[in-house]
């Protein structure tokens, strides 16, 4: 019976879209053809003059995602992230949308937090608040820690908020699929796997145990970062519909008059926030992805305080390191490096002409390098470098994608806090350290150790792929896959001695 639903839950966005006046912007975005605008129009020109419009202040299609509820103000979210498939200018409208709703009351929490945890709130909480910030998925109560009189903050799921994404997710799927088959243009834009994408990121966050645990992961790769700390994750009241934290303490990031008025350096606290982003994406590949002023605090002591850790970025140990020396050729102005590495890495196909890509990079390098300080920008270089490398034909990555919008958003922050930052200056001394770390012979040396302990693992194994390689020979396999046997023993086997001697000199090195 999904179909009727789904069907009826289009031509009620159809409908939004038409009074919201985003129609046009939404169908323009993904290159609509003739036959889908047809088709988009019909479902939603019924309705047009039918409902709320949402408020007038707002972008348009910010107004009509707000208008359309939680599940679309999420998928809202996620769009801006991926400007590469909507589009720069709706991308932007969407980097403003508020993911604020009216909160549900006390009661409805208290009960949500009891069927999870099996006790009473009383039992748990001396004092428990009345919501102090409400979003489209969960909203936050202040309490404080009975046995230990803790002040913490507790984040609840909104009662039958899971149903409710299904369904809508439901209509997205359904929407992705008609957009493919009027609109075979858009298929380069992957409808389907961007919903796919916006689903996996949903379920990650309507189950706060794997909130709780990115929080868990962060704290730990961060802990000897100075000037930066995370509310800890009180693990006895948290589940997977409630998740308890420390309460942060603090001046909100975004009101510099009452930075300015605790005595703290802006201009110190704006080089450190950058500073810190790039190295958790550098050094560590996980990086928080989505850290506007909302989610950050000055604490008294002057570290920055970061919380909500639904939206976590990560970009395995390959990619960070062609990541950084893209930018650090960029630093240097070395564009004929920056396009032999986007050749070795394989972004770019092989068939293209890397002088060729070399010139056109330093189209995008020079008259960045030529501007002021305070107009220089690492996330405008990003988004000049993806166009670029589009026009080569280098293929999406998501993961680079999110790693820019969150650029794009701590340089928000920074500038906000000094609007004379200068952005390469500010970030050569984290890319450098991390070339100079991940690049070279000690990160060899490294690399073979790390290899080595892998080939240790399969050690014990070795005796009884020697032995059933010998047992072959009374009874050979097929010509044409006995050598590559005897090749996947004498490897394992070479591998294994090999390893022993390289982890044995990795342990005398470090």
């Amino acid at each position: 019976m999904r179909g009727p639903h789904n069907i009826w839950r289009l031509i009620r966005t159809g409908a939004t879209l038409e009074r919201a006046g985003a129609m046009n912007v939404v169908l323009d975005a993904f290159e609509a053809t003739p036959a889908l605008r047809f088709v988009a129009r019909a479902l939603g020109l019924p309705f047009k003059y039918l409902g709320y419009r949402g408020d007038p202040t707002m972008p348009p299609a910010t107004r009509a995602l707000t208008a359309l509820g939680p599940a679309y103000i999420k998928f809202g979210q996620v769009l801006s992230t991926r400007p590469d498939v909507v589009g720069d200018e709706l991308a932007v409208q969407l980097r403003v949308l508020q993911d604020k709703l009216p909160p549900f009351s006390i009661d409805e929490a208290k009960a949500e937090i009891e069927r999870e945890l099996g006790m009473p709130v009383d039992m748990m909480f001396s004092e428990f608040s009345e919501p102090v910030a409400a979003a489209s998925i969960a909203q936050v109560h202040k309490a404080k820690l009975l046995d230990s009189g803790e002040d913490v903050a507790v984040k609840v799921l909104r009662p039958g908020i899971e149903k409710a994404f299904r369904k809508d997710v439901d209509a997205f799927y359904l929407a992705a699929r008609m957009v493919e088959i009027f609109s075979p243009g858009s298929r380069r834009l992957r409808p389907m796997d961007v919903i796919e994408h916006f689903d996996g990121v949903v379920r990650g966050e309507l189950d706060l145990r794997l909130e709780s645990s990115a929080a868990s992961e962060f704290a730990a790769n961060t802990k000897n970062d100075e000037g930066f700390q995370l509310p800890a994750i009180k693990w006895a009241h948290s589940s997977r519909r409630v998740m308890t934290l420390e309460w942060a303490d603090g001046v909100p990031m975004g009101d510099n008059a009452a930075i300015d008025a605790a005595g703290h350096d802006r201009v110190e606290l704006g080089n450190r926030v950058l500073q810190l982003f790039l190295n958790h994406a550098l050094r560590d590949g996980y990086f928080h992805a989505d850290m506007h002023q909302g989610n950050l605090k000055v604490a008294p002591n002057g570290d920055i305080i970061a919380y909500d850790f639904g939206i976590m970025g990560y970009i395995d140990e390959y990619t960070r390191r062609v990541y950084a020396e893209i930018l650090y050729g960029f630093i240097r102005r070395d564009y004929k490096r920056v396009a032999k590495v986007h050749f070795e890495a394989g972004y770019v196909p092989a068939d293209k002409d890397v002088d060729e890509f070399a010139r056109a990079l330093r189209a995008v390098g020079e008259p960045i390098f030529g501007m002021d300080a305070t107009r220089i920008s690492m996330a405008r270089l990003l988004a000049y470098l993806f166009e670029v490398t589009e026009r080569f034909g280098m293929e999406t990555r998501t993961e680079l994608i999110l790693l820019q919008r969150t650029m794009v958003v701590v340089e928000g922050v920074g500038r906000s806090l000094n609007p004379h930052m200068n952005i390469w200056e500010v970030a050569s001394p984290i890319v450098t350290s991390y070339i100079t770390k991940s690049i070279g012979p000690r990160a060899a040396i490294t690399d073979l150790a790390n290899t080595a302990m892998v080939l240790a693992r399969f050690g014990p194994r070795l005796p009884a792929l020697v032995e059933g390689a010998l047992m072959a020979q009374t009874n050979p396999p097929q010509p044409d896959r006995r050598p590559r046997k005897r090749w996947y023993v004498l490897t394992a086997v070479a591998g294994g001695i090999v390893g022993a001697g390289l982890l044995a000199l990795a342990e005398a090195l470090f």
